[in-house]
């Protein structure tokens, strides 16, 4: 099986980053099917789903059907984690359809917790990490969510979405959420040494922690923490720290246990499976295969981690 034939052989928003991360394309080849994310499959279909008000299933972190007084359980179809989507899909912020959509939210999209515009963002650092990023990666002003990060930073190097509750120990899965949102924000405007140096203790956070371990005895500290999967969204796993380092291109030798890790999933085909589906109402499937099935999301990440690692 030709894995790079297949991965190409899919919707623009897969297609381009293949063609960029794994073949070397030329720029103007690889932008003309980024072009495409605007208009064709996955990412047009999720534009096609914004309301004129500028949010997406009726809702900015939870869509507007969901009743506050039920239990909690994670969707994902409001304009948060659509945003999020359509950063991962990498629709060109330049697009004249990017511009028409980031406009609607930044006009109209406010967060139910404190009833602040989108890009001001709100109180938990896993939700204004992705806000962060969303916002950056498509030029907009997010000065007030990088100073609730920074502000919020906990003595171990990391975040934790229940600090206000009193948690002091940082979380995977917040601190990875912040970084990648630095990350796009530092990579836009420059940044500042403050953020600079937030980043590089919450590094060293999952850094000393092998991307999913305690430091205090060495064990996984959740195997679901091991387990690919895509879409993320908030959740944390090692090809998602993998990824992030790979972006800021940091080589460490602490990661050479879950490089390995990842190594070891490669199926006979070369292809990765999907192993933790996270659970929740999406507003289309993306490949039409769950659990335990190949994916070319993960087979993408996977490969161009792996390239990048082994350039070394």
């Amino acid at each position: 099986m030709d894995v790079i034939a297949y991965l190409l052989d899919s919707d623009p928003a897969i297609r381009w980053q293949v063609m960029r991360d794994l073949t070397d394309a030329a720029p103007g080849d690889v932008a003309a099917v980024r072009a495409r994310v605007a208009t064709e499959g996955w990412g047009a279909r999720l534009l096609a789903e914004q309301a004129g008000n500028g949010l997406w299933d009726g809702g900015t972190y939870r869509p507007g059907w969901v009743d506050d007084e039920r239990p909690f359980f994670d969707a994902w179809t409001a304009t948060h984690f659509s945003l999020q989507s359509l950063w991962e899909y990498g629709l060109d912020p330049a697009s004249p359809e990017a511009q028409r959509a980031i406009a609607l939210v930044r006009e109209n999209a406010r967060w139910d917790y404190n009833g602040e515009l989108y890009f001001e963002g709100e109180v938990e650092p896993c939700i204004n990490g992705i806000a962060l990023g969303v916002g950056a990666y498509f030029g907009q002003s997010v000065d007030p969510i990088v100073a609730t990060i920074l502000d919020g930073r906990l003595a171990d190097g990391g975040w934790n979405c229940w600090a206000e509750y009193g948690a002091t120990v940082s979380s995977f899965h917040s601190t990875v959420c912040v970084l990648e949102g630095l990350r796009e924000w530092q990579a836009a405007t420059g940044g500042s040494d403050a953020a600079r140096a937030a980043q590089g203790a919450a590094e060293e956070y999952l850094l000393e922690r092998g991307l999913y371990r305690r430091r205090s005895t060495g064990e996984p500290a959740d195997l679901r923490l091991t387990m690919l999967s895509y879409p993320t969204r908030w959740f944390h796993d090692i090809l998602r720290g993998l990824d992030y380092f790979r972006l800021v291109d940091r080589r460490d030798e602490r990661l050479a246990d879950p490089i390995g890790l990842l190594r070891s999933k490669a199926d006979a085909n070369g292809m990765f499976r999907c192993e933790n589906s996270h659970a929740g109402p999406t507003l289309f499937d993306l490949e039409g295969e769950g659990e335990g099935h190949p994916s070319r999301w993960l087979t993408l990440r996977a490969l161009r981690v792996l390239r990048w690692w082994d350039a070394a």
